[in-house]
């Protein structure tokens, strides 16, 4: 069986599938930079002497990382709708995206906090540092340095997992494409070029943070340390 690939009607849709990039881009920014300052609040209260917190911590934890993120969404969105909250498809997937990304930036940051050697930290106290001093300029800069490759790799996933959101109905790539295909009836073409549109997302937000790293941690430029 022979297959004629046709991309004319398929391209023709280029606007559904710029808006549909543009709001994965909306929903995969802040998702990211505010999952990963919960994850490091999180790693912190994970360290924490309080017997407490790090049990109430490693729960949540625990709880995010073993349940699927499709279901996540659907306890958010259709969780506080029977609550009476009413948020939109949007709000709700962002949520859903910050509480998932933030589980995980919490076990890859306490990792990098824990390669801290203790002689470190007693050192800047012996200097007169105060706690707070500390724990920026001894604990979090360098813990963050060390696993911030692991850091890049899981905030391209959390952008290639926005693509779960289309199932509550947010209007980015993935839906972009469905919404194509089924009025063009070109599903391959479609989803081939929706994938080359991740693939260029994927790149481009790599590229971007390996540039963010150049310029935060210029030590480990000097040093030449690897990426």
């Amino acid at each position: 069986m022979g297959y004629e690939f046709d991309f004319t009607a398929v391209l023709q849709a280029w606007p559904l599938f710029l808006a549909g990039a543009w709001l994965t881009v909306q929903l995969s920014f802040p998702a990211t930079v505010v999952g990963f300052g919960l994850g490091t609040l999180l790693a912190m209260g994970r360290r924490s002497p309080a017997n407490w917190l790090r049990k109430a911590c490693g729960a949540y934890v625990e709880v995010i990382r073993n349940t699927p993120l499709l279901v996540q969404v659907f306890l958010v969105f259709f969780g506080l709708a029977s609550l009476g909250w009413k948020v939109s498809a949007f709000a709700a997937a962002l949520v859903s995206l910050i509480i998932n990304v933030a589980a995980y930036s919490c076990e890859i940051m306490r990792a990098g906090m824990d390669s801290i050697h203790k002689g470190q930290i007693e050192a800047a106290e012996c200097l007169g540092l105060t706690r707070r001093q500390v724990y920026w300029h001894v604990i979090l800069r360098p813990a963050m340095e060390k696993v911030y490759p692991a850091l890049t790799s899981q905030f391209v996933l959390l952008m290639l997992a926005t693509s779960i959101t289309s199932q509550i109905s947010v209007e980015e790539l993935t839906a972009a494409a469905a919404r194509v295909q089924s009025e063009t009836f070109r599903p391959f073409e479609a989803y081939i070029l929706v994938a080359g549109a991740y693939l260029l997302l994927s790149l481009l937000m790599r590229i971007g943070l390996w540039l963010f790293g150049q310029v935060a941690f210029t030590r480990r430029r000097k040093l030449g340390a690897p990426r």
